[in-house]
């Protein structure tokens, strides 16, 4: 069900957050300084890593103590260990290991490169500080959607981003990792192409396609547009769902 015309728009002046920082009165005070209030059906994408921060997800390398495994992939990665040792703690096991790569899968059942974990736009100058991905992005997206409900009396749906490689494709793409009120991927099997040929394996990876498309106005690097509203969708709301719906399964992963 695509889109006729759609609003794609960075919420200005999103502060610096800080641990225990209330994002919802950010988002609130972001679309009154445009003059907007949440319409149903309205979707913000917001970046992991504001989440991350809000909840605290800061870890101190110098509290860490690397295990002998961390040593050994920190050999092999040319990483730091106490960074590594941080790695495996958020992951179930280990993908692929390289000179300057180390790709695990999450303990969210994705897989990623370092666990993303990041340095980048923490606020800290600081390289001991990391901080971690969100410990449950789809619960913090249902808190971010329930609150904005409580507040406006709209409940918007929410995605919440972050930034994958691919593993056979050059440069990183934004994904949706926490989904509150958003169908994460669109069934289209049995359904007609143009030509009335029913189509047999056409499932829509939908949250990704939203958050990717967020990505074209928030930016990876100094933009610091965090939030973004997207306005003018629709998809079925009957497959509204999680992002784990989105991980494949191990058993299907043939490229190991």
């Amino acid at each position: 069900m695509p889109a006729t015309s759609l609003l794609v728009q960075a919420l200005p002046d999103i502060p610096l957050v800080q641990a225990g920082d209330d994002l919802v009165t950010f988002v609130l005070e972001a679309l009154a300084r445009l003059d907007l209030s949440l319409q149903p059906n309205d979707v913000l994408v917001v970046s992991s890593k504001i989440v991350s921060k809000s909840e605290n997800r800061f870890v101190d390398l110098r509290d860490i103590e690397p295990s002998p495994r961390a040593e050994e992939l920190a050999a092999i990665t040319r990483k730091d260990p106490r960074f590594v040792e941080v790695v495996l703690r958020e992951s179930q096991e280990v993908s692929r290991v390289a000179p300057n790569v180390l790709v695990v899968r999450h303990c969210l059942g994705f897989t990623s490169a370092n666990a993303g974990i990041d340095q980048s736009n923490t606020g800290y100058t600081d390289s001991h500080m990391i901080l971690l991905l969100p410990q449950d992005p789809d619960a913090s997206a249902d808190y971010l959607a329930g609150e904005l409900a409580a507040r406006t009396g709209v409940r918007p749906a929410v995605v919440i981003s972050d930034t994958h490689g691919r593993p056979f494709r050059m440069g990183n793409l934004n994904v949706a990792i926490g989904i509150s009120g958003l169908a994460p991927l669109i069934d289209q099997r049995g359904e007609t192409d143009l030509f009335g040929r029913t189509l047999q394996a056409t499932i829509t990876a939908f949250a990704d396609q939203v958050t990717a498309a967020a990505g074209l106005v928030s930016g990876e690097t100094s933009e610091g547009q965090p939030v973004i509203l997207i306005r003018g969708l629709v998809w079925p709301h009957q497959q509204n769902g999680t992002a784990q719906l989105l991980n494949r399964p191990p058993e299907q992963d043939l490229y190991r």
